[in-house]
């Protein structure tokens, strides 16, 4: 065995063998997989061996379709045969608001590429798969590439790619410990020796937990049994074979709970059932391997019978064996992959458990960081670092058993999920929720999301609820009069020292702001893509304040770590709730807040932008003239002591004025009349500073070396492929909220980001990426929104005060 290595990568399921396959596909061939059993020996060898390019998230759609791509290379490298059974799919809908959600899906598949998804009627459904009852059913979509191959091919495919790129693995040997020198090297203890590694790959899959407590880090992963059985052979699939000429094809049965193949002569059947149950929640044993779990077929009869309803022949059909094995999954369903945010060099690709549609993406991102400095893709929605530090084991627990058991259920636009709730408050969360308040959660924290009269709740819906009123009425008080929010909930950083202000001028992309103001911040990495989108105060000469997008604090704070300097000229504080804050705005905002401090707070001593730290009352704070609402408006950020004080003197002193309170939703209907741009949506690192219309922030000609500054220039001059874009959308009775198709003259050309109706304005407003050559065409567009093409104008200047009066006023 081999005692250095520049990576090694620990488990060998089909994840750890990608892993190892793309790493030495890059050139990276000093690189080790070590495995405690035989190659497939946790969850990989029992799994189904599912593979479909559908997903939620369009960039990890783009990596399940690269996945499928991928096989055919890896067998003809290899050698090894993966039977790849390319059946294709039906999505089963029973339901209108299923078929709803199943047209939402088409839609998006028409700028991914996926030309070949069909919106079907039941009978069509039954042509193709004569086994189900159309009766059961309003609609479908049917999708080619779907089928399923051999998990234990699949990995010995990778593997032996691998080992013929230069790779080696080694199986029965398991790491017992690890260790990490000063230098950042690693020591990889196994039972058959010790390897130093520059790298460490965590892909342990049912021992990710183990492996990452070997380096002090708790991993939000849960193992849940999964069922699914397997038929005695059946006369009906044997009709269908002849009838077709081909294999019975794949089947999602969302309001069944179930999915449905073909297994030689017969069937498989397998479930996501409501009454789930969690495997080993504490530890996974060191000695589990090619093991199976005790079936309960009780646990899973009620999706049966629903089953057996829409497929009729499963009722006739005799069970051969009930496959239970664990799989794991983190909160949210999606995996977890990425550098670990304070750590040098340990990388995660754990809680895959759709590897085998998955697991090519997962191998080539985290290849492609590991070698490159990034994934070289959109991995948001798989990045590790999109969790807290409040995902400790119970509320893993919780939030898993919850997706777990919903993995076939609707999620509506306008619907929030309960496991792990109310977890983070603030200490108006009591005033808020007496005041209406209905929440979400974000990043773990309670967030007003609207404001509901009593006897008024959320009712569930791909269209406009019975929030839509309550929300308009939010916006208008705002635009009006005043409104108060609450902004706990963004990330916030202090960067302070010596060498604060050097480090930052080379952080970020925009000029450095004086003492006393603040500034929009764009953050580019080395190929001028945009990572982050900032506001930034200057409080002192070395103490700098940063206000960002709460779900990207971990995000972002790995990102600074990663750069700041070892002298210790610099230090990054991110305070999470250690700072909460209320933005007040609206054009009587200035009234409320000069009632409550002595300072003087007129346009002539605190004019837009400024920042200054000021008692409120007995409160002491920072407060910057700015808001997100594009109004007259200010962020106070205070202690969190000190945050009921504040709400309360706002309150009392907006009385006067008839304040409003509003919430998230608010929010956003009143920056999409500004054409203000949010995280996560329409700012990604995969979109440059020019596209997304944030290049005004950018101080290209300052003497700093800024990170990206190269390829911000090199994307100035070439203008970059696309750009952000807003429209008016003649929509009715429902609102797009992104990844809907944009296109030009009949022709999909783009993809929404977000959108909502702007009730100040009283518009339906969408946001997103069109091609730069026709970002200046006003008519001409459509957007798709269940099933229909909604006409659209783009709107280049803000609905709402266009030239910033009123904001700077």
């Amino acid at each position: 065995m081999k005692t250095q290595a520049k990576v090694v990568v620990i488990g060998g399921g089909v994840v750890g063998a990608s892993v190892l396959y793309h790493l030495t596909k890059l050139g990276c061939r000093d690189v080790i997989m070590l495995e405690r059993s035989e190659l497939t020996s946790g969850s990989t060898w029992h799994a189904a061996g599912g593979m479909h390019t559908i997903n939620g998230d369009p960039n990890v759609a783009k990596l399940q379709q690269y996945t499928i791509e991928l096989y055919q290379e890896i067998e003809d490298l290899s050698g090894q045969d993966i039977t790849m059974h390319m059946t294709g799919g039906v999505m089963l809908a029973a339901t209108e608001e299923r078929f709803d959600w199943l047209k939402g899906v088409y839609a998006k598949g028409k700028y991914l590429g996926m030309d070949d998804l069909e919106i079907i009627t039941p009978e069509r459904a039954h042509e193709l798969l004569p086994l189900i009852d159309p009766s059961q059913f309003v609609g479908a979509m049917y999708d080619p590439i779907e089928g399923h191959v051999d998990p234990y091919g699949v990995t010995h495919a990778y593997a032996k790619s691998a080992r013929k790129n230069g790779a080696e693995f080694y199986t029965h040997t398991k790491v017992e410990s690890l260790s990490q020198e000063t230098d950042g090297t690693w020591n990889v203890i196994t039972d058959k020796g010790t390897i130093k590694a520059e790298h460490i790959v965590n892909a342990a899959g049912l021992w990710a937990r183990e492996v990452g407590r070997m380096v002090g880090l708790e991993l939000p992963v849960l193992a849940m049994e999964h069922m699914y059985l397997l038929t005695e052979d059946m006369p009906e699939v044997a009709e269908a074979n002849a009838k077709t000429g081909s294999e019975v094809i794949h089947a999602v049965d969302f309001d069944g709970e179930i999915y449905v193949r073909q297994e030689r002569g017969g069937m498989l059947m397998g479930t996501y059932e409501k009454a789930c149950v969690p495997w080993s929640e504490r530890e996974t044993p060191w000695e589990f391997g090619h093991q199976l779990l005790e079936p309960d077929i009780d646990r899973i009869a009620p999706s049966l019978e629903v089953g057996f309803r829409h497929f009729p022949a499963f009722e006739r059909a005799g069970i051969k064996q009930i496959i239970n094995g664990p799989f794991t999954f983190a909160p949210d369903g999606n995996p977890l992959v990425g550098p670990v945010k304070g750590m040098t060099n340990y990388w995660s690709a754990c809680a895959v458990m759709a590897g085998f549609s998955q697991g090519g993406g997962v191998g080539l991102a985290l290849a492609n960081w590991i070698v490159n400095g990034d994934p070289g893709f959109d991995v948001w929605a798989m990045d590790i670092s999109r969790f807290g530090d409040y995902t400790n084991m119970a509320y893993t627990n919780a939030r898993v058993r919850e997706n777990y058991s919903r993995r076939f259920s609707i999620r509506y636009p306008n619907e929030e999920l309960e496991a792990g709730r109310p977890l983070l408050t603030t200490s108006i969360y009591d005033r808020q929720k007496a005041a209406g308040a209905q929440f979400g959660a974000a990043y773990g924290l309670e967030v007003p999301l609207w404001y509901a009269p009593e006897g008024v709740k959320d009712e569930f819906s791909w269209r406009r609820s019975t929030d839509f009123e309550h929300i308009g009425a939010e916006a208008r008080g705002v635009r009006d009069s005043v409104g108060l929010g609450d902004i706990s909930g963004f990330a916030k950083y202090s960067v302070k020292g010596s060498g604060a202000h050097v480090w930052l001028d080379r952080m970020l992309a925009c000029k450095m702001p004086p003492m006393g103001r603040m500034t929009l911040a764009p953050m580019l990495k080395e190929d001028g893509k945009v990572i982050g989108d900032f506001s930034l105060a200057c409080l002192a000469t070395d103490e700098f304040l940063i206000i960002g997008s709460g779900i990207a604090e971990n995000y972002h704070m790995r990102w600074f770590m990663a750069h700041i300097p070892k002298d210790g000229s610099v230090t990054v504080t991110s305070h999470n709730l250690g700072l909460v804050g209320l933005t007040l705005a609206g054009p009587k905002s200035r009234d409320v807040l000069q009632a409550c401090t002595f300072d003087d707070v007129s346009h002539a001593a605190m004019p837009f932008m400024s920042v200054r730290k000021m008692d409120i009352g007995m409160v002491p704070a920072i407060v910057g003239r700015v808001s997100y609402t594009g109004d007259l408006g200010y962020e106070i950020w205070v202690k969190p002591e000190y945050l009921a004080n504040l709400y309360d003197q706002l309150m009392l002193a907006g009385a006067d004025h008839n304040i409003t309170l509003f919430g998230a939703r608010a929010l956003n209907a009143l920056r999409l009349e500004k054409n203000f741009g949010s995280w996560g949506r329409e700012f990604r690192p995969i979109y440059g500073a020019v596209e997304t219309g944030l290049d005004r922030f950018v101080a290209y000609d300052k003497d700093a070396d800024f990170i990206g500054k190269a390829a911000a220039r090199a994307e100035r001059e070439s203008g970059g492929k696309l750009r952000l874009c807003s429209f008016v959308v003649d929509a009715k009775d429902a609102d797009v909220i992104g990844d809907e198709p944009i296109s030009h003259a009949g022709k999909v050309v783009g993809w929404v980001t977000s959108g909502g109706f702007a009730h100040a304005s009283g518009v339906s407003m969408a946001q997103g990426y069109v091609p730069k050559e026709l970002a200046d065409h006003t008519d001409g567009w459509q957007i798709e929104l269940l099933s229909e093409q909604l006409d659209a104008r783009l709107q280049r200047a803000p609905l709402f005060d266009a030239n910033a009066g009123r904001m700077r006023s």
